[in-house]
């Protein structure tokens, strides 16, 4: 709160009366609320006196931390949305020191940061991600934000492979993953692996826009939004930070961090770190792994010019945890899982359940003012992506198929005897995606123009193999290194795909301010176009597949500021997005009888969005985000987890058309007294918009509510940092969803509870800001649905349009973790 702001409550009300009002929580909402309005006169008189101060108003001022160098944070990461390139001024608000980052004058204690941008975008920094759990993912800390739903499966966030995320009813699939501007979700299966990107200390800020991607962000499937992560940037001054963490499920955990600080007279700074985390399951038996390395070096030169380059390595192992039906959900609750000891023939053994992700991330952003107006910007990137996700079969000698062919007496089946043997299913996969990202700007007066090109190339290598268990369970490769073979020598496979995709991306987009920069107008145009090409080598099924799509994308908007810390907006967008899944363009064949399971389609329709939104914000000591919305869809590409030979693969189901209409609100309270309140909420109302075809009929699907879809949302939380002390409060409320689109099934609402304090002390000889920190996950959980893993049309039979009889089909569900604590040492050096 500025200084003049602070007189004026104080000579309002009294230093007892606040006093009073800080001891009862309800009281002091009461008096924030009732001299919110009256509040914004000081702040606002506060401002003009800084613009005053500064004859040069038209620069951004950004907020000045208290720290000495080494320890200042990066400034928040700046969205090259070329509509919102407004010249404002910012009030400096003092803040605490920290080694972590933290400076706590974010509203609401790090989950509500300034926006300006003409459409609905929230965002958390430091001041919230540096309190939560070392261990936990990006998809996990934006859990509060309006319109998500996080459907976690483990309490630590250490699970990449097996959760879920949403965004106003639309899955992770349908969120586009930037990190530093890099697309780093999979071009095909769009799962965002969140923690192969960064670790929790090097993360700077993450943002998330709802309903719809920026024009020149490199991504064609953001129907749902877009979460963007950002670095922090390297340190002027040579130092470090260490991490030391335990905790529940036998977790032990190591991150360290150094900077080089400025290189000579180069202009030149880096930081390089790493992090090995061990952990058990929460769940059954096994234990898990990773090792990462993050790295970001920085060059800066005279006003507006940046080059930097950024690398992320991971390389996590983990096990499958097995997704329940409602049924057995009932019968075992969260012990329904694999064995945790092998039993001859048996395919269930957790080992089996094996899967792996490494990835390499390389990318290198740069910024130039060219003078006159003229700015460029690029992002070239590379990344390579390997694993394998398995799971247990089990094989005939001499009566399993090669596709729909015999594959004859089998070799490589091991010692064991018997018609059949136990063996690991392995889905084994490379990936290599590149790109480079380039927008060229021109501001000339009032008027900003804007165009640019996105290029993309994706290749990917998936072959499925199995090898035969030994006689105690063990696997001597889970890379298949000596796989089973057929009587002729060729490998035993249920597909063997590889797939070629490229895309081409242009933009132009033209932003006109007026009225002192009080009126800002947007209008821009982007052609994607999306070509696959899929071969199949399997006998008997389709050779070659694929797919060549492009989309019309434009978008408007308009935002005018009634006075500086009030703007209201509106917007139209479209978005769309091919199927999320390489499974769908190819046919699929049984193991045991050669029978076809998938047949591959042709020229899958790709979904398409029309969205309209209308927002209100209001920046001051309280701030408060509005905003109502409304989406049409036509093809809407549904993900769902299906298994083949005991292994978990991606599906995408055409869902037809869908409408969802809501509303969210967000409110922070900017630390005052040392607390900063949040709320969050959404209300959402969608629904399938037709009948889906299941064989030769169709189940009355049309005007159900959607799947994976909650009416209602809502976060609350409560900080507290004075600086030494500190603590935060989170609770999320997720509302019923339905996992069937019959809305004949469907998992309960649910409530998680979050807490976490600390204490940092004063720095001792080289140890800076040395703190203690403790994280309680799930308070009062020993596990819940936490969200749809395997969709269904319908649970129960029905009757369908043509009076068949179609059978139902139980949905899977996601667990979510129980209770954890965990116990973090950090230090700056």
């Amino acid at each position: 709160m500025s200084d003049s702001a602070q007189m004026f409550v104080l000579q309002c009300f009294g230093s007892k009366a606040l006093s009073k009002a800080a001891k009862k929580p309800g009281r002091l909402v009461l008096l924030t609320l009732s001299t919110w309005l009256s509040m914004q006169g000081a702040v606002a008189a506060d401002v003009t006196h800084h613009r005053h101060a500064h004859p040069s108003s038209k620069a951004v001022h950004r907020g000045v931390s208290p720290l000495k160098e080494n320890n200042t944070p990066a400034a928040a990461p700046v969205h090259h949305d070329v509509e919102s390139h407004a010249t404002e001024s910012v009030v400096v608000h003092r803040g605490v020191a920290s080694a972590t980052g933290v400076t706590n004058t974010t509203p609401g204690g790090g989950l509500m940061p300034p926006q300006t941008v003409a459409k609905s975008r929230s965002g958390i920094t430091r001041d919230f991600i540096a309190k939560q759990s070392p261990t936990a993912n990006p998809v996990s800390m934006v859990a509060s934000l309006p319109g998500v739903v996080y459907s976690g499966n483990d309490p630590l966030g250490t699970n990449d492979d097996q959760q879920g995320l949403s965004v106003r009813g639309l899955d992770q699939t349908e969120i586009g993953y930037l990190y530093e501007g890099i697309p780093t979700a999979a071009p095909v299966y769009l799962l965002p692996y969140t923690s192969s990107t960064a670790d929790n200390e090097n993360i700077q800020s993450i943002t998330l826009t709802q309903g719809s991607p920026d024009i020149t962000s490199p991504l064609y499937n953001a129907v749902g939004g877009e979460l963007t992560e950002s670095l922090r940037d390297p340190s002027h001054k040579f130092g470090g930070l260490a991490n030391f963490s335990y905790g529940s499920f036998s977790l032990k955990r190591e991150f360290i961090r150094m900077d080089t600080g400025d290189i000579g007279h180069t202009g030149i700074r880096g930081f390089l770190s790493f992090s090995a985390r061990t952990a058990d399951e929460w769940r059954g038996v096994g234990q898990t792994r990773r090792y990462h390395v993050d790295g970001k070096f920085v060059k800066e030169w005279g006003e507006g010019n940046k080059a930097s380059f950024v690398l992320s390595y991971n390389d996590p192992l983990q096990y499958y945890l097995r997704a329940p039906t409602k049924s057995l959900w009932r019968q075992q609750g969260v012990n329904y899982n694999y064995a945790d000891k092998y039993t001859k023939g048996s395919s269930d053994y957790y080992k089996l359940q094996e899967n792996v992700h490494r990835t390499l991330i390389l990318g290198a952003p740069v910024n130039l003012n060219l003078g006159h107006g003229l700015s460029f910007n690029t992002t070239p990137y590379f990344t390579y992506a390997t694993g394998y996700d398995n799971g247990g079969t089990t094989l005939s000698r001499n009566g399993s198929y090669y596709g729909n062919q015999p594959a004859g007496a089998l070799q490589n089946t091991g010692t064991s005897s018997g018609s059949s043997f136990s063996a690991v299913s392995i889905d084994k996969y490379d990936l290599y995606y590149s790109g480079i990202n380039t927008t060229l700007s021109w501001t000339k007066g009032n008027n900003t123009l804007a165009v640019g090109y996105w290029y993309s190339y994706f290749d990917q290598s998936e072959p499925s193999l199995y090898e035969a268990l030994g006689p105690d369970g063990q696997v001597s490769s889970m890379y298949g290194q000596w796989a089973v073979k057929t009587q002729d020598g060729s490998l035993l496979s249920q597909y063997n795909i590889h797939l070629i995709q490229q895309t081409n991306s242009l933009f132009i987009n033209d932003t006109y301010k007026a009225l002192n920069d009080r009126l800002t107008l947007t209008a821009g145009f982007k052609e994607t176009m999306v070509t696959r090409k899929v071969t199949q080598n399997i006998p008997g099924a389709n050779y070659q597949n694929g797919q060549s799509d492009a989309a019309p994308l434009p978008q408007v908007s308009i935002s005018y500021k009634i006075t500086p810390h009030d703007q209201i907006y509106v917007n139209g967008t479209t978005s769309f997005r091919l199927p999320a899944s390489i499974m769908s363009y190819v046919d699929r064949y049984s193991v045991s009888t050669g029978v076809q399971t998938r047949s591959h389609t042709v020229n899958p329709k790709a979904e398409y969005a029309i969205g309209e939104e209308i927002g209100y914000r209001h920046t001051g000591i309280v701030s408060v985000a509005l905003a109502l919305f409304n989406y049409n869809f036509t093809n809407r590409q549904i993900n769902t987890t299906t298994y083949a030979s005991g292994t978990p693969v991606t599906e995408s189901i055409n869902g037809g058309g869908q409408t969802a209409r809501g509303a969210q609100i967000e409110l922070g309270l900017r630390p005052w007294h040392h607390f900063s309140p949040y709320v969050s909420a959404q209300y959402l109302h969608a629904t399938t918009d037709n009948n889906l075809q299941v064989g030769n009929d169709y189940v009355r699907s049309a005007g159900k509510i959607a799947v994976k879809s909650p009416k209602v949302t809502v976060a609350v939380g409560l900080s507290y940092d004075d600086g030494s002390l500190f603590g935060a409060f989170n609770m999320n409320y997720v509302s019923k969803q339905y996992s069937t689109f019959m809305d004949d099934e469907s998992i309960p609402s649910f409530e998680t509870f979050n807490l976490n304090f600390g204490y940092r002390f004063h720095s001792y000889m080289y140890l800076k800001h040395p703190q203690v920190q403790l994280n309680l996950m799930n308070i009062g959980n020993n596990g819940f649905l936490s969200g749809v893993s395997g969709l269904s049309t319908n649970a129960k039979s029905t009757k369908g349009v043509y009076g068949t009889t179609i059978a139902g089909s139980s949905p899977t569900y996601f667990v979510g973790g129980g209770f954890a604590g965990v116990l973090s040492f950090t230090t700056g050096f």
